[in-house]
């Protein structure tokens, strides 16, 4: 919600129609109270700031936008590259908001994440390498190797699905 308010303003019911489209599928799903709920989070934590606007023939409405603050945590959030769990949902909320906004490449969002998960296996593999004798110990490291070539994989889908969408 922070990316697309940070492209432009809206208020809660176009929000959620904005967010909506970008999901697909899962937009479906979106509780319009949710915006609202996270709406008012971001707005005592600084990160958007609301403003009423009048309407001649309607109620007034509030439009939200995006901070300096705001714009500065979503670029942070933009460039993270962590990765604690599997979190190929997140991500792609990161895929899809970069690209509504125009604020960073998808493409090059994917080389960052690959880099850092290649990064990551190859810490694993050394690790495997240095100490082959503990069986439990290597259950877990093979466990982390799969799960990240996995991710990698996926990743490898997203840049696909993105290129041909430069295409299209």
């Amino acid at each position: 919600m922070l990316a697309l308010l940070a492209k432009e303003p809206a208020h809660g019911y176009e929000l959620r129609h904005r967010l909506a489209r970008a999901l697909g599928p899962l937009g479906e799903v979106l509780n319009p109270g949710q915006v609202y709920v996270t709406l008012s989070r971001m707005e005592r934590a600084g990160l958007v700031r609301g403003d009423q606007v009048e309407q001649s023939a309607a109620p007034d409405k509030k439009v939200y936008e995006a901070t300096p603050a705001g714009r500065d945590h979503l670029a942070a959030w933009l460039a993270d590259s962590s990765w604690p769990k599997v979190a190929p949902a997140e991500f792609h909320l990161k895929l899809v908001a970069a690209a509504a906004t125009g604020l960073a490449d998808p493409s090059a969002l994917i080389d960052l994440q690959r880099r850092e998960l290649l990064r990551r296996l190859r810490k694993v593999q050394r690790l495997v390498e240095e100490d082959p004798g503990d069986l439990d110990g290597m259950l877990l490291l093979e466990g982390t190797a799969l799960r990240l070539q996995a991710d990698v994989r996926w990743l490898e889908a997203c840049e696909r699905r993105w290129r041909a969408g430069d295409k299209q």
